[in-house]
Formats: C-alpha cells, structure tokens, sequence
C-alpha cells in the first residue's frame, strides 16, 4: 500500500476529485482515501486541494478530510492557520492581534494563489469570505506598512466577491493615515532645523538676520507656523531677545545698581483721573485710597502702569529694581529716546537686525518682551503723546511708565499710582540702612552714624519751630534722594542744610576740585553746557571738555555722576559719564537762570511750561533774591489761572512760604 501512496503523490487532485464521486463503490473509495494516507508532507499547493475535499464531504466523512488536511500538511502553522479559518470549522477567533492578522492574511495569500490555479472554486468562495472576516475585524489595528499586502487581497476580490469593498475601505483609511505619518515625520524634520536654529541664534548674527528677522524666509521656510510659535512661546521668544538683552538694559545702568541698596517700604496710592470741564488734560485724585508698600502693590511688571511722583522719591530707583528682578524679557527706555516711537527705539536697541517692525509688534502685543519707559516729564508733548498712542495701541503688552506731576492726557488703559514720600518713621530706617552704601573711608561709622543720624533727626523735627520750618523739613527728609545725601553728609561729619542740600554738596566737591586741579570749578561754563544739553535731550556728560570736572563730582564721597563703560564696534574703550539724579543737574541748571542778566531773566519766563525744568523753578523758590522769587510767584500763579496746570506753581508757593 505504501508504494501505491508513492506512485498517487503526483494525482493528489485527481485523487481527490475521485473520492468526491459518490457514484463509486465506496469499497474503491477507502483503498484511493488509504493511498492518501501513506503519501509524504504535502506543500500548500497540494493541502488546498485536500481542504477543498471538505465541501464536498459528506457529514461521517467531513472530519475524516480535515484530519487528512492537517496529516498530511505535517502540521506546520501555516496548515493550522487554514483549518482554524476554513473548512466549516466550529467557530472563528474572536482576538487577533496585528501580527496574527497579517500572518493569516499571508497563508490566505499564498491559499488563494494556489486555488485559482487548481481551480478551487469552493475553497475561493470560502477565502474570500475569511479574508473580508479578518480584513474588518475591529481586534486587528492595521498599519501603513500593510497596504501592499492589502492591495493584493483587493486585487485577487476585485469584481468577483463583495468583500473588495471592505478591503478597499481599510486601505482608504490606511491611505491616510500614511499621507499623515508622511506628514508627521515631515513636520519633526521641520521643527528639529528651526530648534537647530534657534540654539544658534544667540551666537550667530547671519542666522539672526537671515532667517528670524527676515519676514518672507521666516513666512515661507516657517510655513507659518514657526512665526506664531515664536510670538506665543515663552522659551522662544526668550531665545529671540537673548542676544540683545545688554543692549535692552543698557539704560538702566544696571552696572551701578545694587538691589540690596533699594529701599523697598516706600508706599504708593493708586489714584483716579479726574478729567478738568476746562481743559482737556486730567489730574490724578488719590483720596480715601488705602497707601500700600510699592513691592506689593507692583510686584512685577504686569499690565499697564504709569508711576507718578515728586523727584527724589524713587520711581527710577524702583524701575531699576523691577528690572533686576525680573526673569522675563525687559527693554529700558528713557523717554527721550522715543521721540521717534516706541517701536523705533525698541528696534534700535536690537542691533539693526529688527527689520521687521511688523513682527515686532506681534512680539510686543503677545506679551514676549515688558517695557519700562522712564522720565515722561522729560520731554515734549509730542513725544509724549506718541507714547500714549503706542500704549493704548498694545493694552496687552506688560508696560510701566514713570513721571513726575504734569497736565497730561495719561493712557486710557494704564493704572495710576503716586508713589509716596517717607513717613516719620520710614525716614530713620532709611537713614540706617545707607551705612553699607556710604564710603569705605567714612569719618563715622557703625553705631556713631547710627546716633548722629537719630540726634540729626530730633534736630531737624524739634517742635519748638515754626510750623513752616517743620513742613520744610519734612519735605526734605521724606524724599529718599535728599535723604541719601543726608547720610552722605552725616558720614562726613557734616551738618546737612535741609535748605541747600545740593549746593552744600557741591562746595565741598568744588572745594577739593581747587585743591587737586589748583583751579577754580568752572561752574558758569558747566552749567550753560548742561542747559544745552538738557534743551537738546541729551543725557551723557562731555568727558572730552569736562574731564576733570566729572573726575572729580564721580569721587565716592560725592557720586554727582556715575559712569557707564563699553567697547565700540572697533574694540575701543567708551566712557559715557551721567548725573546721578535730576535734582544734581537741577542744581547746575538753576545757575544759569540767576543773575541779572536779561538771558537769565526770560529764562524765567520761557520755561514756565517746560517739565524739563520742573525741579529748577523749585529750587528758584529758595535761591532768587526774596524780591525776585516773590515776583516769580506771581508769575506762576498767573500762569496755572490760565492753563490749569498748578503742577509747579503750588509746590513753588509752599517752599516759599518756608523762607
């Protein structure tokens, strides 16, 4: 018998067919079904022939061929994977996973190839259906990478059995999500350039210009996309101002700052507008508001905030502050540099390479970069008013301003907030805790400046004075600037004359000008110069005509000015030397409006409305002759009956009325 299985191997089909014949003596039958058993491993070619057998069995003989099936397949898992799908098997598997899906999709590939050739047509019917069953099932996740063997599956139903359908919806749905993965990797190499990029930002200024502040290669190469991310992300938009941030804060003279020098109990009122039914400037009104430490109140630079307050109380000092403080983002600008715009003062402090205004402005409106604008009483009305537009413009933007009292139309947008002057019993500590700033070489030190500061004050605030003296010296000793150089005098031995603050500063430093230079401090020549200077907004100080000058007022003992440093483009050393205060330059502008000269005497008259001069009419109420101030008075008043504005006219009344 085992040699008629050997000679039968090569008609299996036909061997087959003839056991599917009813019509034979089921005798003949049995000997050809023991034929089969003896023949070797069957391939698949072959198997699918057996398998076909069994839609044409009947029931006593259906296990019979699967068993044949599986026997004479030896087994393997490809022969397993055909009878758990077909056959008519007792049930189908409710799980697969992806690699079971597509590994039965393979053997249904390589049984459907090898019915058609034998013409299974039973077996095909059968396939198809367990191909559509597999392809559908919710159990298996396909992948892009299983469209090929999809799409040859689609191509074998096509036309002939339903199921082409199912199939073709899976690859649509894999169609897609391969365009998107194609996308996707697309997109992560797209994004790793532009990080790329932005790493090297900082240390490049060809990548600077070319591809970040260049608006069409940032649009196109940016696809759009990159050009938000960089206005809304915070990392990014610290990376963007990187670079520039010595240029930012070059105003700032942070270099000469030391945060622990600030004295942070000074108190501010947040105040309201109250618009003039005769003019249209506003004035700010801080009644029954609750004074609240300014370190508190204003944190951090947040929103849109204008500080007002008299000089010498502090608003640049807490500007400063802010600035060394904060972790974000932050431009200082003094208000005269931006009698061209904000914008434009932003953008020359970015090196030339903000080209992109528009851009710029994107930046600004998201927040990326907060804006302190120092000194607005410094300058024109126009400029001003150039400010306030930018301000309204961008409400979004973090921005704080700071002036002194003037008739002005404020931002719409912006809180208002008075910085307050010392309390009694701020100005003591104030005082005490100058010591670690005063010279090293100081005459009194430690507790003795501690007492003569305590002794100064029950001097100053003895209550057996007029009740003007007492005002005057409140006044003086509650501005932090004054009192600054109080302890300055105290450290030296010195009696500090409330009245004469400055000019008592300067002979001193006039005193040893003369003794190192052997010659008198040109003070007429200086203080014309620092007109001019003031009437063209110009802040920095000549070192080329007035070197020993400013050598001398830079002295520790005296810190009349203060220097700023840096290398030009070229590698040069750059000195730029500034006053140290308004109320120090006040003192050298006020010399040129005394005398009896008739330049001096329209100086008083042209600057009555210049915010620029504020501080000098002040100091005029206690220099002029009393004949000259009294007739200065009744200018002033003149003046605020016609325009409304009282902002130097009251304070000028009062100090007067102190002599």
């Amino acid at each position: 018998m085992g040699n008629l299985g050997d000679a039968a191997k090569p008609y299996v089909k036909d061997i087959a067919d003839f056991l599917k014949d009813k019509t034979v003596d089921s005798d003949v039958r049995a000997t050809a079904a023991s034929a089969l058993g003896n023949i070797e491993q069957l391939n698949l070619d072959n198997i699918v022939v057996i398998l076909d057998s069994v839609y044409y069995a009947g029931q006593s003989e259906f296990e019979q061929w699967r068993f044949l099936t599986y026997f004479l397949g030896g087994g393997t898992n490809e022969v397993k994977t055909l009878l758990i799908w077909l056959g008519n098997p007792k049930s189908l598997p409710e799980k697969l996973t992806h690699d079971e899906g597509k590994k039965t999709l393979e053997v249904f590939k390589k049984a459907w190839e090898a019915s058609k050739t034998q013409k299974l047509k039973r077996l095909q019917d059968d396939l198809a259906k367990q191909i559509g069953y597999v392809v559908a099932s919710k159990k298996v996740s396909w992948k892009a990478q299983d469209i090929k063997l999809l799409s040859d599956h689609y191509n074998n139903l096509k036309g002939k059995h339903n199921e082409a359908d199912t199939v073709q919806s899976v690859i649509n749905n894999l169609e897609g999500w391969k365009w998107f993965f194609a996308a996707k990797n697309t997109f992560i190499i797209h994004i790793t350039f532009w990080l790329a990029l932005i790493f090297a930002y900082p240390k490049f200024p060809q990548v600077q210009a070319i591809f970040f502040w260049n608006p069409w290669v940032r649009r196109i190469l940016g696809v759009g996309y990159v050009g938000f991310l960089l206005a809304w992300v915070p990392f990014l938009r610290r990376k963007l101002f990187e670079p520039f941030q010595p240029s930012l804060l070059a105003d700032a003279g942070l270099s000469n700052f030391n945060s622990q020098a600030y004295f942070p109990q000074s108190g501010v009122v947040e105040t309201r507008l109250i618009a003039s039914s005769s003019s249209q400037n506003f004035t700010s009104s801080s009644e029954q508001k609750q004074i609240r430490l300014i370190t508190q109140e204003i944190p951090s630079i947040k929103g849109q905030i204008v500080l007002e307050g008299d000089s010498g109380l502090g608003k640049s000092m807490f500007l400063r502050y802010l600035v060394k403080s904060s972790q974000a983002i932050v431009v200082y600008l003094p208000a005269h540099k931006c009698d061209k715009g904000v914008i434009e003062a932003i953008q020359a402090k970015l090196h030339g390479q903000a080209q992109d205004a528009e851009f710029l402005k994107n930046l600004i409106y998201s927040g990326a970069i907060d804006i302190c604008i120092d000194g607005l009483n410094e300058v024109t009305a126009d400029t001003r008013a150039k400010i306030t537009q930018f301000v309204e413009s961008y409400f979004r933007g973090n921005i704080i301003m700071t002036t002194q009292p003037l008739e002005w139309i404020p931002p719409s947008t912006a809180k208002m907030y008075y910085l307050q002057p010392l309390e009694p019993q701020q100005i003591e500590e104030f005082l005490i805790t100058r010591q670690p700033r005063l010279p090293k070489d100081a005459k009194i030190q430690g507790t003795a400046y501690n007492q003569a500061c305590k002794n100064y004050l029950t001097e100053a605030f003895n209550q057996h004075q007029s009740r003007e003296e007492l005002e005057a010296a409140q006044r003086t000793l509650s501005n932090p600037m004054d009192l600054t150089l109080v302890a300055q005098m105290l450290s030296q031995g010195k009696q500090p004359d409330l009245f004469r603050l400055q000019e008592q500063q300067y002979k001193e430093m006039a005193a040893e000008y003369l003794q190192e230079w052997k010659h008198e401090f040109p003070l007429k020549k200086f203080s014309e110069a620092v007109y001019q200077m003031r009437l063209n907004d110009e802040k920095a100080l000549s070192g080329e005509l007035f070197y020993q000058e400013l050598h001398s007022m830079e002295d520790e003992k005296y810190k009349m000015v203060v220097s700023r440093q840096w290398q030009d483009e070229k590698g040069e050393p750059k000195k730029e030397c500034y006053f140290r205060h308004d109320k120090i330059m006040d003192f050298f502008l006020v010399q040129t409006f005394l005398g009896d000269g008739d330049a001096a005497e329209q100086r008083l008259i042209d600057h009555m409305s210049d915010p620029r001069f504020r501080g000098v009419y002040f100091l005029l109420a206690t220099l002029l002759q009393l004949d000259k101030a009294k007739a200065l008075r009744e200018e002033l008043i003149q003046y605020a009956a016609n325009t409304k504005d009282h902002t130097v006219s009251d304070t000028f009344v009062q100090l007067l009325r102190s002599r």
